[in-house]
Protein backbone atom coordinates (compact mmCIF):
# COMPACT_ATOMS: atom_id res chain seq x y z
CA UNK A 1 0.00 0.00 0.00
CA UNK A 2 0.63 3.71 -0.21
CA UNK A 3 2.16 5.58 2.28
CA UNK A 4 0.13 8.30 3.08
CA UNK A 5 2.96 10.36 4.88
CA UNK A 6 3.93 12.41 2.11
CA UNK A 7 -0.08 13.84 0.97
CA UNK A 8 -1.11 17.39 2.42
CA UNK A 9 -4.23 16.87 3.94
CA UNK A 10 -6.97 20.16 4.11
CA UNK A 11 -9.90 21.02 4.91
CA UNK A 12 -12.72 23.07 2.80
CA UNK A 13 -15.51 24.45 4.97
CA UNK A 14 -18.97 26.11 4.30
CA UNK A 15 -20.12 27.33 7.73
CA UNK A 16 -22.87 24.90 8.03
CA UNK A 17 -25.59 25.64 10.14
CA UNK A 18 -27.92 22.73 12.32
CA UNK A 19 -31.38 22.65 11.89
CA UNK A 20 -31.77 24.45 15.11
CA UNK A 21 -28.56 26.75 15.41
CA UNK A 22 -28.41 30.19 14.72
CA UNK A 23 -25.26 31.33 11.48
CA UNK A 24 -23.29 32.82 14.67
CA UNK A 25 -23.07 29.45 16.11
CA UNK A 26 -21.92 28.06 12.65
CA UNK A 27 -19.60 30.30 12.71
CA UNK A 28 -17.82 29.86 16.15
CA UNK A 29 -17.82 25.86 15.16
CA UNK A 30 -15.78 27.00 11.79
CA UNK A 31 -12.83 28.81 14.41
CA UNK A 32 -12.64 25.63 16.19
CA UNK A 33 -12.58 23.73 13.50
CA UNK A 34 -9.87 25.60 12.18
CA UNK A 35 -8.47 26.09 15.59
CA UNK A 36 -8.22 22.26 15.94
CA UNK A 37 -6.58 21.58 12.00
CA UNK A 38 -4.27 23.93 13.00
CA UNK A 39 -3.38 22.23 15.83
CA UNK A 40 -3.15 18.95 13.92
CA UNK A 41 -1.38 19.67 11.47
CA UNK A 42 -3.24 20.41 8.56
CA UNK A 43 -2.20 22.32 5.59
CA UNK A 44 -4.92 24.72 4.76
CA UNK A 45 -8.97 25.71 5.54
CA UNK A 46 -10.70 27.15 2.87
CA UNK A 47 -14.25 28.32 2.80
CA UNK A 48 -16.26 28.00 -0.03
CA UNK A 49 -18.87 30.85 -1.88
CA UNK A 50 -22.25 30.24 -2.33
CA UNK A 51 -25.22 32.71 -2.09
CA UNK A 52 -29.00 32.13 -2.11
CA UNK A 53 -28.06 28.63 0.15
CA UNK A 54 -30.18 28.25 3.90
CA UNK A 55 -27.87 26.94 5.90
CA UNK A 56 -24.55 27.75 4.24
CA UNK A 57 -23.12 30.83 5.97
CA UNK A 58 -19.98 31.21 3.74
CA UNK A 59 -21.18 33.67 1.53
CA UNK A 60 -19.12 36.81 2.10
CA UNK A 61 -16.47 34.40 1.99
CA UNK A 62 -13.27 37.57 2.34
CA UNK A 63 -14.74 38.32 5.48
CA UNK A 64 -14.93 34.95 6.94
CA UNK A 65 -11.29 34.23 5.80
CA UNK A 66 -10.16 36.81 7.83
CA UNK A 67 -11.92 36.15 10.72
CA UNK A 68 -10.59 32.77 10.49
CA UNK A 69 -6.86 33.70 10.06
CA UNK A 70 -6.92 36.30 12.98
CA UNK A 71 -8.36 32.78 15.13
CA UNK A 72 -5.34 30.74 13.46
CA UNK A 73 -1.63 30.87 13.45
CA UNK A 74 0.35 28.41 11.36
CA UNK A 75 -2.84 26.75 8.91
CA UNK A 76 -3.22 28.47 5.48
CA UNK A 77 -6.73 30.33 5.13
CA UNK A 78 -8.52 30.66 1.41
CA UNK A 79 -10.98 30.26 -0.76
CA UNK A 80 -12.22 27.37 -2.19
CA UNK A 81 -13.70 29.41 -3.94
CA UNK A 82 -14.47 32.61 -4.82
CA UNK A 83 -16.47 32.14 -8.37
CA UNK A 84 -14.56 35.12 -10.35
CA UNK A 85 -17.35 35.81 -12.59
CA UNK A 86 -19.25 37.38 -9.55
CA UNK A 87 -16.58 39.78 -8.71
CA UNK A 88 -14.72 42.90 -10.14
CA UNK A 89 -10.93 41.08 -10.42
CA UNK A 90 -9.50 44.55 -8.89
CA UNK A 91 -11.79 44.22 -6.17
CA UNK A 92 -10.88 40.54 -5.73
CA UNK A 93 -7.14 41.78 -5.59
CA UNK A 94 -7.84 44.30 -3.45
CA UNK A 95 -9.27 42.23 -1.02
CA UNK A 96 -7.28 39.84 -0.62
CA UNK A 97 -4.08 41.80 -0.83
CA UNK A 98 -5.26 42.97 2.47
CA UNK A 99 -6.13 39.75 3.81
CA UNK A 100 -2.21 38.61 2.50
CA UNK A 101 -0.89 42.03 3.90
CA UNK A 102 -2.49 41.25 7.23
CA UNK A 103 -1.54 37.32 7.62
CA UNK A 104 1.87 37.00 5.70
CA UNK A 105 2.28 34.12 3.61
CA UNK A 106 -0.91 32.09 5.12
CA UNK A 107 -3.97 33.24 2.24
CA UNK A 108 -4.68 31.27 -0.45
CA UNK A 109 -6.93 32.26 -3.72
CA UNK A 110 -8.89 29.50 -5.15
CA UNK A 111 -10.93 30.32 -7.75
CA UNK A 112 -14.12 28.82 -10.23
CA UNK A 113 -15.98 30.00 -12.54
CA UNK A 114 -19.30 28.76 -11.47
CA UNK A 115 -21.92 31.33 -10.32
CA UNK A 116 -22.27 29.23 -7.00
CA UNK A 117 -25.91 29.63 -7.04
CA UNK A 118 -29.14 29.47 -8.73
CA UNK A 119 -29.81 31.89 -12.11
CA UNK A 120 -31.87 34.77 -10.41
CA UNK A 121 -29.40 34.94 -7.63
CA UNK A 122 -26.26 34.90 -10.27
CA UNK A 123 -28.44 37.82 -11.97
CA UNK A 124 -28.70 39.23 -8.61
CA UNK A 125 -24.90 39.41 -7.97
CA UNK A 126 -23.41 40.21 -11.04
CA UNK A 127 -24.49 43.75 -12.92
CA UNK A 128 -23.34 42.37 -15.81
CA UNK A 129 -25.59 39.58 -16.92
CA UNK A 130 -24.20 38.98 -20.08
CA UNK A 131 -21.11 37.40 -17.79
CA UNK A 132 -21.33 33.54 -18.03
CA UNK A 133 -17.51 32.65 -17.40
CA UNK A 134 -16.88 32.17 -21.06
CA UNK A 135 -14.27 35.10 -20.16
CA UNK A 136 -12.76 33.71 -16.77
CA UNK A 137 -9.01 33.26 -18.85
CA UNK A 138 -9.22 36.97 -19.42
CA UNK A 139 -10.71 37.39 -15.75
CA UNK A 140 -7.73 35.11 -14.55
CA UNK A 141 -5.16 37.11 -16.10
CA UNK A 142 -6.32 40.80 -15.32
CA UNK A 143 -6.36 39.61 -11.10
CA UNK A 144 -2.80 38.27 -11.89
CA UNK A 145 -1.70 41.25 -13.26
CA UNK A 146 -3.11 43.31 -10.30
CA UNK A 147 -1.61 41.28 -8.13
CA UNK A 148 1.53 41.32 -9.58
CA UNK A 149 4.04 43.30 -10.17
CA UNK A 150 3.87 47.33 -10.89
CA UNK A 151 4.31 48.04 -14.79
CA UNK A 152 5.88 51.21 -16.41
CA UNK A 153 2.11 53.54 -17.46
CA UNK A 154 -0.02 51.14 -15.31
CA UNK A 155 -3.18 53.78 -14.38
CA UNK A 156 -4.92 51.60 -12.01
CA UNK A 157 -3.46 49.46 -9.19
CA UNK A 158 -4.68 47.21 -6.66
CA UNK A 159 -4.09 49.14 -3.36
CA UNK A 160 -3.47 47.23 -1.42
CA UNK A 161 -2.90 43.93 -3.62
CA UNK A 162 -0.03 44.88 -6.01
CA UNK A 163 2.90 42.80 -5.24
CA UNK A 164 1.48 40.37 -3.40
CA UNK A 165 1.52 37.60 -5.76
CA UNK A 166 -1.20 35.93 -3.45
CA UNK A 167 -0.85 32.18 -4.70
CA UNK A 168 -3.78 31.41 -7.02
CA UNK A 169 -5.15 28.02 -7.60
CA UNK A 170 -7.84 27.35 -10.27
CA UNK A 171 -10.97 25.12 -9.41
CA UNK A 172 -13.22 22.85 -11.12
CA UNK A 173 -15.54 20.56 -11.71
CA UNK A 174 -14.61 19.82 -15.02
CA UNK A 175 -12.39 19.56 -17.67
CA UNK A 176 -12.09 23.70 -18.42
CA UNK A 177 -10.00 24.63 -15.17
CA UNK A 178 -8.18 21.47 -15.56
CA UNK A 179 -7.00 22.70 -19.04
CA UNK A 180 -6.46 26.36 -17.90
CA UNK A 181 -4.42 25.45 -15.10
CA UNK A 182 -1.81 23.73 -17.18
CA UNK A 183 -1.58 26.27 -19.57
CA UNK A 184 -1.01 28.88 -16.49
CA UNK A 185 1.30 26.40 -14.82
CA UNK A 186 -1.20 26.83 -11.55
CA UNK A 187 -1.94 24.57 -8.85
CA UNK A 188 -5.58 22.53 -9.42
CA UNK A 189 -7.88 21.15 -7.14
CA UNK A 190 -10.58 19.06 -8.28
CA UNK A 191 -14.47 19.36 -6.99
CA UNK A 192 -14.55 15.39 -6.39
CA UNK A 193 -16.38 15.76 -3.22
CA UNK A 194 -19.46 16.71 -5.40
CA UNK A 195 -18.64 15.66 -9.09
CA UNK A 196 -16.25 12.77 -9.56
CA UNK A 197 -17.14 11.15 -12.75
CA UNK A 198 -14.65 13.14 -14.17
CA UNK A 199 -11.62 13.05 -11.67
CA UNK A 200 -9.47 10.73 -13.24
CA UNK A 201 -10.01 12.74 -16.71
CA UNK A 202 -8.94 16.07 -15.41
CA UNK A 203 -6.39 15.04 -13.65
CA UNK A 204 -4.64 13.75 -16.46
CA UNK A 205 -5.25 16.57 -18.72
CA UNK A 206 -4.01 18.35 -15.95
CA UNK A 207 -0.43 16.41 -15.54
CA UNK A 208 -0.40 15.85 -19.31
CA UNK A 209 -0.72 19.27 -20.49
CA UNK A 210 1.00 21.48 -17.59
CA UNK A 211 3.11 24.24 -18.61
CA UNK A 212 5.81 25.26 -15.79
CA UNK A 213 5.34 28.74 -14.63
CA UNK A 214 6.86 31.30 -12.41
CA UNK A 215 4.82 29.83 -9.34
CA UNK A 216 4.95 26.34 -10.45
CA UNK A 217 7.46 23.47 -11.86
CA UNK A 218 5.64 20.53 -12.01
CA UNK A 219 2.05 19.86 -11.87
CA UNK A 220 0.65 19.73 -8.10
CA UNK A 221 -3.09 18.75 -8.28
CA UNK A 222 -5.77 18.87 -4.79
CA UNK A 223 -8.54 16.55 -4.36
CA UNK A 224 -12.42 17.19 -2.75
CA UNK A 225 -12.75 13.94 -0.35
CA UNK A 226 -16.05 13.75 1.62
CA UNK A 227 -14.52 12.11 5.18
CA UNK A 228 -16.78 10.82 7.82
CA UNK A 229 -14.49 9.00 10.56
CA UNK A 230 -15.64 7.54 13.39
CA UNK A 231 -14.36 4.58 16.08
CA UNK A 232 -16.21 1.82 14.30
CA UNK A 233 -17.72 1.27 10.71
CA UNK A 234 -21.34 1.81 11.74
CA UNK A 235 -20.93 4.93 14.08
CA UNK A 236 -19.27 6.70 10.46
CA UNK A 237 -22.28 4.88 8.54
CA UNK A 238 -24.87 6.30 10.96
CA UNK A 239 -22.95 10.10 11.23
CA UNK A 240 -22.92 10.09 7.05
CA UNK A 241 -26.30 10.11 6.93
CA UNK A 242 -26.63 13.66 7.91
CA UNK A 243 -24.44 13.60 4.46
CA UNK A 244 -26.53 11.79 2.82
CA UNK A 245 -29.73 14.01 4.17
CA UNK A 246 -27.96 16.92 2.90
CA UNK A 247 -27.43 16.10 -0.85
CA UNK A 248 -30.44 14.75 -0.48
CA UNK A 249 -32.64 18.15 0.58
CA UNK A 250 -29.94 20.07 -2.33
CA UNK A 251 -31.59 17.68 -4.99
CA UNK A 252 -35.07 19.05 -4.08
CA UNK A 253 -34.19 22.19 -3.38
CA UNK A 254 -35.02 22.50 0.47
CA UNK A 255 -33.13 23.86 3.04
CA UNK A 256 -29.51 23.01 3.64
CA UNK A 257 -29.18 22.90 7.19
CA UNK A 258 -27.44 20.57 8.60
CA UNK A 259 -29.72 17.05 10.24
CA UNK A 260 -29.08 15.04 12.61
CA UNK A 261 -27.70 11.37 11.57
CA UNK A 262 -30.51 8.77 11.49
CA UNK A 263 -30.73 4.77 11.68
CA UNK A 264 -31.76 4.27 7.84
CA UNK A 265 -31.89 5.92 4.88
CA UNK A 266 -34.58 3.74 3.58
CA UNK A 267 -38.42 5.52 3.41
CA UNK A 268 -36.59 8.91 3.22
CA UNK A 269 -35.31 8.62 -0.56
CA UNK A 270 -36.42 7.21 -3.78
CA UNK A 271 -34.76 4.81 -5.65
CA UNK A 272 -33.35 7.37 -8.24
CA UNK A 273 -32.79 9.80 -5.50
CA UNK A 274 -30.12 7.05 -3.70
CA UNK A 275 -28.28 6.55 -6.93
CA UNK A 276 -27.72 9.98 -7.64
CA UNK A 277 -26.55 10.54 -4.16
CA UNK A 278 -24.34 7.51 -4.23
CA UNK A 279 -22.79 8.63 -7.57
CA UNK A 280 -22.61 12.52 -5.73
CA UNK A 281 -20.65 11.03 -3.21
CA UNK A 282 -18.75 8.41 -4.77
CA UNK A 283 -15.45 8.82 -3.57
CA UNK A 284 -16.62 9.83 0.18
CA UNK A 285 -14.04 8.19 2.74
CA UNK A 286 -16.12 6.89 5.75
CA UNK A 287 -15.70 3.71 8.31
CA UNK A 288 -12.99 3.15 11.32
CA UNK A 289 -9.55 4.35 11.52
CA UNK A 290 -8.97 1.04 9.68
CA UNK A 291 -10.94 1.14 7.03
CA UNK A 292 -10.63 4.91 6.42
CA UNK A 293 -6.64 4.53 5.87
CA UNK A 294 -7.29 1.73 3.59
CA UNK A 295 -9.65 3.72 1.47
CA UNK A 296 -7.25 6.44 1.33
CA UNK A 297 -4.57 4.96 0.22
CA UNK A 298 -6.57 2.67 -2.50
CA UNK A 299 -7.88 6.73 -3.58
CA UNK A 300 -4.11 7.69 -3.09
CA UNK A 301 -3.18 5.13 -5.56
CA UNK A 302 -5.26 5.71 -7.89
CA UNK A 303 -5.34 9.72 -8.52
CA UNK A 304 -1.51 10.00 -7.18
CA UNK A 305 -3.26 13.34 -5.60
CA UNK A 306 -0.91 15.85 -3.78
CA UNK A 307 -3.34 16.75 -1.72
CA UNK A 308 -6.41 15.28 0.00
CA UNK A 309 -9.10 18.54 0.30
CA UNK A 310 -11.74 17.50 2.93
CA UNK A 311 -15.12 17.98 3.35
CA UNK A 312 -16.18 16.80 6.95
CA UNK A 313 -20.00 17.84 7.31
CA UNK A 314 -20.62 15.75 10.83
CA UNK A 315 -24.15 16.92 12.46
CA UNK A 316 -22.16 16.53 16.26
CA UNK A 317 -19.92 19.42 16.89
CA UNK A 318 -17.45 16.56 19.01
CA UNK A 319 -17.84 14.32 16.56
CA UNK A 320 -16.95 16.00 13.89
CA UNK A 321 -13.45 17.24 15.88
CA UNK A 322 -13.33 13.77 16.72
CA UNK A 323 -13.09 12.98 12.61
CA UNK A 324 -9.94 15.52 12.44
CA UNK A 325 -8.11 13.94 14.87
CA UNK A 326 -8.35 10.15 13.51
CA UNK A 327 -7.67 11.21 10.16
CA UNK A 328 -4.51 13.26 11.26
CA UNK A 329 -2.97 10.04 13.24
CA UNK A 330 -3.54 8.70 9.98
CA UNK A 331 -1.37 10.70 7.94
CA UNK A 332 1.22 10.76 10.74
CA UNK A 333 1.35 7.00 11.24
Amino acid sequence: MTSLTSTAISLLDLAHVRDTGSYREAYERSVETAQCADRLGFTRFWLAEHHNMDGIGSSATTVLIGHIAGATSRIRVGSGGIMLPNHSPLVVAEQFGTLATLYPDRIDLGLGRAPGSDQATMRALRRDIQSNGENFPEQLAELQFYLGEPQPGQKVHAVPGVGTHVPIWLLGSSLFSARLAAQRGLPYAFASHFAPRLLMEALQIYRNNFQPSAVLEKPYAAIGVPLVAAPTDEEADFLFTTVQQGILSLIRGQSLRQKPPVETMNGRWTLEEKHHIDDFLDIAVVGSKATVTEKLQRLQQETGADEFIFTNNIYDHRHHLRSLEIVAEIFKA
